[in-house]
């Protein structure tokens, strides 16, 4: 196979792509589950929970940081930045919602 540039697809490229992609999904996941349990469990009684554009705010904010780290390491890129940006922007959201009414099978 060959790329828009005329030079192959090698199977390293597929690997390195694939971990990269791995990666960016897990660091999503992981911000979304610590940002919705921190709003929904530290910010309970604060007034910015009430603020309806919170979980956008936190996702650029959490892209923006995460922009420069993506950018010095090796294998992640861009798209690991807005992954970590969706998964913290939604955990927030998620996590206001919690805050308002906690879920039902929690037992902490």
């Amino acid at each position: 196979m060959v790329l828009g540039s005329g030079r192959p697809i090698y199977s390293g490229d597929i690997m390195f792509a694939l971990i990269a992609a791995g990666i960016a999904g897990v660091s999503g996941v992981f911000g979304h589950i610590k940002a919705r349990d921190f709003v929904g469990q530290r910010l309970r009684y604060t007034a910015l929970v009430e603020k309806p554009a919170l979980g956008l705010w936190a996702g650029v904010g959490a892209m923006i940081v995460a922009a420069p780290v993506v950018a010095i390491l090796p294998i992640v890129g861009a798209g690991t930045a807005i992954a970590i940006g969706a998964g913290v922007g939604t955990g927030v959201a998620l996590g206001v919602k919690d805050s308002k009414e906690p879920p039902k099978l929690l037992d902490r």
